[in-house]
């Protein structure tokens, strides 16, 4: 288990506040969890991934408008054959589990035993109730994500957005959204409703105390935190002077919610694919950044095949990953482990990886938005004063 989850347990045992001294940073939920109901075995994490797996699978279906009890076997089965079988000789292939189980992003964070695995696995649980009209367990899985990591906001929208519409794609041909935006307040109203029952609940389980939300979604706003992380935000508030940072902060803050509004409006005709970059998004932006973050949008991209022959740069894209996975373990040992180096050391790698996050989420736009154009082919030429001149005829795939 991470060194801060273990901490603050330590902490729990020892009748001491784990919200004092800014040690531990989790909600009160996880702390509760892991101390009386479940051990902190690595299985749990394994089991995470599994139904993460599970749930990437199942919003595929629903994409492709195929009933969960639809092919030649179960859902496990399915799973299982996904992972050993090759994509060629699979029906769903296309975005099989394997995506999110062989990842690496996603396998180091669970063999840390980090919790952003249990918030991607929340995220794929939303998203996947969400595609299967089902609401309730939806807005609870999203409101359990935000209670997690208060970023995860970001995806309300664009899931409430799936609940009114489909997942079906509609990329190749935009249209106007066609939900009951009516429902809206009421869906929200549920969300809001599961939202303070967790709060209440994490309030119950450390003993009345308010401590605990300055210290966990409080550290997303005011980054009391400054260890090195892949993310961007670590060392420029490292250089920050104090009269500067509140003001970047809000900066900072606002940037990220900045992109919820215009993706959505963008791609109101597929709002499945609008969580989707918002999910890149958050793994290229977000504060506290875990290999898991941009693990998360790399996997999704199996979700959305018809895209991936509009992408115009993804080799540049996968060596900008694999540049910044060589660089972030070699410049950190050379700064912590060996002292050879300092903070821009790791800072490069930071910016590498920042550059690959951002590279995937603007291509991914690019795509998403060029499929609507559908594909250029030349025509028969035809005679204009005795000149040859090329027709083009543009078709939809």
């Amino acid at each position: 288990m991470s060194i801060l989850v273990n901490e603050g347990l330590w902490l729990l045992d020892n009748n001491i506040d784990p919200y004092v001294g800014g040690a531990f940073r989790h909600s009160p939920l996880l702390l509760s969890l892991f101390s009386t109901i479940v051990p902190p075995l690595p299985i749990i994490w394994a089991l995470s991934d599994a139904v993460g797996a599970w749930a990437l699978l199942r919003i595929w279906r629903a994409r492709q408008g195929l009933s969960s009890l639809k092919g030649t076997g179960s859902d496990v089965e399915n799973l299982i054959v996904s992972v050993y079988v090759p994509s060629a000789y699979f029906e769903y292939a296309p975005n099989a589990p394997h995506s999110y189980l062989l990842n690496p992003y996603l396998l180091l964070p669970s063999l840390a035993l980090s919790t952003s695995t249990f918030e991607n696995t929340l995220t794929l649980l939303a998203l996947m109730f969400a595609s299967e009209g089902k609401v309730s367990p939806a807005l609870l899985a999203i409101a359990f994500a935000v209670h997690l990591t208060p970023s995860s906001i970001l995806l309300l929208l664009p899931i409430l957005m799936v609940l009114l519409s489909s997942p079906v794609s509609h990329l190749a041909s935009p249209r106007p959204f066609h939900g009951n935006l009516k429902r809206i307040p009421f869906l929200f109203g549920e969300f809001t409703l599961y939202w303070l029952v967790l709060v209440g609940a994490a309030c119950i389980i450390a003993g009345g105390s308010w401590n605990w939300v300055r210290a966990s979604w409080g550290a997303s706003l005011m980054l009391p935190d400054l260890t090195p992380n892949p993310g961007l935000w670590w060392y420029f508030f490292t250089e920050m002077f104090d009269h500067f940072r509140p003001f970047f902060l809000m900066v900072f803050s606002v940037h990220l919610v900045i992109y919820i509004l215009p993706i959505c409006i963008k791609f109101q005709h597929d709002p499945l694919y609008a969580a989707f970059l918002l999910v890149g998004v958050l793994g290229t932006f977000k504060a506290y950044l875990t290999l898991a973050d941009p693990g998360l949008f790399l996997s999704m991209i199996s979700l959305f095949p018809e895209v991936h022959g509009y992408l115009r740069h993804p080799i540049i894209t996968t060596l900008l990953h694999l540049h910044a996975a060589l660089l972030l373990p070699l410049q950190h040992v050379l700064w912590v482990s060996e002292g050879r180096g300092n903070a821009n050391f790791y800072y490069a790698a930071s910016l590498v990886m920042g550059m690959a996050g951002g590279a995937g989420l603007v291509d991914a736009c690019w795509a998403g938005m060029r499929i609507a154009v559908g594909d250029a082919k030349v025509g028969a030429e035809e005679k204009v004063e005795g000149k040859g001149k090329v027709m083009w005829e543009v078709v939809q795939q």
